[in-house]
């Protein structure tokens, strides 16, 4: 397991230190971040009541098919375009 380091830096600081790095690892540090910022969004959204009913009835439309997922919504709207070309020819 790696050894974690905690450490206070100026912004600034760390602004130097990120642009020191390559693309390769740029690219690294963002997919940490995002990771991040996506967990600690998702930690408030659990904690937040309101978000937790919208999410609940969300999940409870899908279940009753009042509604579907994008993937689903895109299969169907290329269904209806290839059945709407073989009638119009």
């Amino acid at each position: 397991m790696p050894a974690i380091i905690k450490l206070k830096l100026f912004l600034e600081t760390l602004a130097e230190v990120i642009s020191s790095l390559d693309l390769e690892e740029k690219c690294q540090l963002q997919e940490i971040i995002d990771q991040q910022i996506f967990e600690a969004e998702e930690a408030l959204y659990e904690d937040d009541a309101l978000s937790t009913a919208e999410i609940q009835a969300v999940r409870d439309e899908y279940v009753s098919g009042e509604s579907m997922t994008i993937k689903e919504y895109a299969t169907s709207t290329a269904a209806r375009k290839s059945k709407f070309k073989s009638i119009t020819g």
